[in-house]
């Protein structure tokens, strides 16, 4: 099984605890929402679905961080989730989690894992 990186976004793109940016994943043939954010100086990645009722979290398009830059928040319901695992610590799906997807910074870019 072969390992492919694809580019997410320049690493400078993201700052820690602000806007994160949205980019679509093909699951089996279906674009699905996704998105990265910085925090704490590492970069994480989540499926765009809350653990709850599976709408997309941003608030605002790209905005995912509670006003205090603390915690991950889904817009309709106000789950918070960690973001550096993406675990629900707050609300109607607490101890549930966000879909992780495999992240890291090369040469200033931000790729995304997958094994084909």
């Amino acid at each position: 099984m072969a390992v492919t990186e694809r580019v997410i976004c320049a690493s400078d793109a993201l700052v820690d605890a602000g806007e994160g940016v949205r980019f679509e994943l093909d699951v089996q043939g279906r674009q699905v929402s996704a998105f990265a954010i910085r925090f704490g100086g590492r970069v994480y990645a989540y499926v765009n679905r809350c653990a709850h009722v599976g709408v997309e979290l941003d608030w605002q398009l790209g905005r995912f961080f509670d006003a205090e830059g603390e915690h991950l928040i889904c817009s309709t319901h106000g789950a918070a989730y960690a973001p550096e695992s993406g675990l629900c610590v707050h609300g109607p799906c607490k101890g549930a989690a966000l879909v992780a997807l495999p992240v890291e910074e090369k040469n200033g870019k931000v790729v995304q894992k997958s094994h084909d």
